[in-house]
């Protein structure tokens, strides 16, 4: 779960926030009542990118290859 901190707190406890994310916490910044930032683990988004590129892949390999023979830029917008 995102806890929320404001601005100027992370910046005064900038230390303590990233211990805590490194042990998998996450963080919502705030400017003035409205979030602009998120403070998360590197791990966890790299592993949702990991596993994102390789459901994709999967899913390009599972297509089968149409040939079209040879087009121009302005075929694709008719």
């Amino acid at each position: 779960m995102e806890k929320t901190v404001s601005a100027a707190d992370a910046n005064r406890k900038f230390s303590q926030l990233l211990r805590e994310v490194g042990q998998g916490s996450s963080y919502v910044v705030t400017s003035h009542g409205r979030p602009v930032a998120r403070i998360v683990p590197l791990h966890s988004s790299q592993a949702a990118r990991t596993r994102a590129r390789e459901l994709l892949l999967q899913r390009l390999r599972r297509e089968a290859v149409t040939k079209i023979g040879r087009w121009k830029r302005e075929d694709l917008y008719d």
